[in-house]
């Protein structure tokens, strides 16, 4: 009972005749019940039920006012189950409370335990997917991945770049078609033997050379370092080239130096070289800095063109799709072909409309023809 009102009266049994009384009963007469308060709620002992016999009067002896406590833990049943039962439930970590008993009288059988089991491992096998356990909150389903590192490095030179330099994009499809043919005999050749040789190796070849045709490409934004909005831009006769990778460590953009001195094959050895050594994870800092314009090759990833954002520290980088058959009209007829398109994004303060398409037009004509590079 909940709330307040005037308290029950004494409650008194007859003296029993037929049976002889317990010890402990003879030595005292029975005492009158009163509710028990505890702040704003009692409980009358008398209109407590124990076992379904009715009420029950206090043990003789005994102190008339039972704690709450005690009048409540009377009211909890046991779990009924068979001691093997409870020895297989202790060996699997079960709590009976938790099972849905089947038995005849409402005990936990041993199939109640197998049943129980088998869902558990269920929800545990589910948990171990992606998605987790649907049934918790959304909030606890979230996992937090502090960021640091090569990530948090990244993550701020793109911020970076993308909100210092204006970019701007073009793109441009190519008849790839015999820069396909060019790499299946680089790779029979005997020069080539044991060496990794893809078209990346002729987009790469194609933009060194088309870079020492437009110059700006290549070079830097630098902003006055006394605060004033007075600028440079650095026009560098090097090419230290930017391969985009992606690794187990974040996305990294190490660069071959010097690029501009290496032959054919030294190329697709540099470029082999520091594919290993990004996947390893291995790439130094070094490897990283002074960087001068940079590919970043998606259509390893199925992708056809995107837009990609400047590295740092350059103005201009060449995303290069992937190569694919596709109908082309060739000489006024419709013919299958390997297509593949470029998209380049450069910084609009150094780079503008006219130069960048010029440098793609050029870096399109390589693989359109790869015999210019004897040129």
């Amino acid at each position: 009972l909940v709330g307040s009102g005037p308290k029950a009266d004494a409650v008194k049994r007859r003296r029993r005749t037929s049976a002889p009384a317990a010890p402990a009963a003879t030595a005292a007469a029975a005492a009158p019940a009163e509710p028990v308060e505890s702040h704003d709620i009692w409980i009358d002992p008398a209109a407590v039920s124990h076992s379904g016999r009715g009420p029950q009067a206090p043990v003789a002896g005994a102190d008339p006012r039972p704690t709450l406590g005690g009048a409540i833990t009377g009211l909890v049943s046991k779990v009924l189950a068979k001691p093997p039962v409870r020895k297989i439930a202790r060996d699997l970590g079960i709590d009976l409370a938790d099972v849905v008993p089947t038995g005849a009288r409402g005990e936990v059988t041993r199939e109640d335990l197998v049943s129980y089991q088998a869902q558990r491992d269920a929800e545990l096998d589910k948990a171990d997917t992606f998605w987790g356990k649907t049934g918790r909150p959304q909030e606890q389903r979230i996992e937090k991945i502090p960021v640091k590192g090569v990530r948090k490095a990244t993550a701020r030179a793109m911020v970076e770049s993308a909100f210092a330099a204006p970019h701007v994009s073009i793109f441009v499809d190519v008849d790839a078609s015999r820069t396909m043919e060019f790499v299946k005999r680089l790779k029979a050749s005997r020069d080539f033997e044991g060496i990794k040789v893809s078209p990346l190796l002729i987009l790469a070849k194609a933009v060194i050379w088309a870079a020492a045709r437009n110059p700006s490409v290549n070079a830097s934004w630098v902003d006055a370092k006394d605060g004033s909005d007075s600028a440079e831009i650095h026009v560098k006769h090097f090419m230290n080239l930017g391969i985009a990778a992606a690794t187990p460590r974040g996305l990294m953009v190490p660069n071959i130096k010097n690029a501009q001195d290496l032959s054919l094959k030294e190329l697709a050895l540099a470029l082999n070289e520091l594919a290993t050594t990004a996947r390893a994870g291995k790439t130094q800092p070094a490897q990283m800095q002074g960087g001068s314009l940079t590919i970043t090759n998606i259509g390893a990833l199925g992708i056809d063109t995107g837009t990609p954002i400047i590295n740092p520290g350059e103005v201009a980088i060449v995303a290069f799709g992937t190569i694919k058959q596709k109908p082309w009209v060739l000489d006024g007829e419709v013919i299958p072909r390997w297509i593949t398109t470029l998209g380049g994004s450069f910084d609009h303060r150094v780079v503008d409309g006219d130069l960048s398409a010029r440098f793609m037009a050029d870096v399109a004509s390589i693989l359109e023809e790869p015999a210019l590079l004897l040129d």
